[in-house]
């Protein structure tokens, strides 16, 4: 019993074809989990056992000197679509002038809105979403001709 090369072709094919159309998701970025977090104790430790015990941050003092930032992003991909964010979440902790921890915040990205998921300290450090909103919105969508114009 021969079987035709044609229904080797055409189930290589369809098995392309499905595999295609399979969403994939892509993690980038590293946030703390809340057992992470409740090991920073607020008030007493500092800058460097803040980096001890969570790890350096995605980002900070870049625009500010008294927080890091860690963010997280995912992304999903789909077949030929552009990629598009289906999350995103950032960790702040601030430091007071004397690089002691004064508050930890975790912000969501809701209906394109900053949401506070949950903070450590409630007065204060209120002046950090617009920076947060910034890194929320912004976050992806770099465009290289931004930088170095049309070639």
């Amino acid at each position: 019993m021969q079987v035709n090369r044609g229904f080797y072709a055409a189930l290589v094919g369809v098995i392309l074809l499905v595999t295609a159309c399979t969403t994939m998701y892509r993690n980038h970025g590293y946030v703390p989990s809340d057992e992470e977090l409740d090991s920073v104790i607020v008030g007493v430790d500092t800058r460097g056992a803040v980096e001890e015990l969570l790890g350096l941050p995605t980002t900070g003092g870049v625009t500010r000197s008294d927080g890091f930032y860690y963010i997280a992003s995912r992304w999903e991909h789909y077949a030929y679509r552009k990629p598009r964010p289906i999350e995103r979440e950032i960790v702040a902790v601030t430091f007071d002038s004397e690089s002691v921890v004064n508050n930890i915040a975790r912000y969501g990205l809701e209906d394109g809105k900053v949401i506070v998921l949950s903070r450590r300290v409630t007065d204060g450090g209120a002046g950090d979403i617009s920076f947060i909103r910034q890194l929320m919105g912004d976050f992806g969508n770099f465009d290289a001709t931004q930088v170095f114009g049309d070639p």
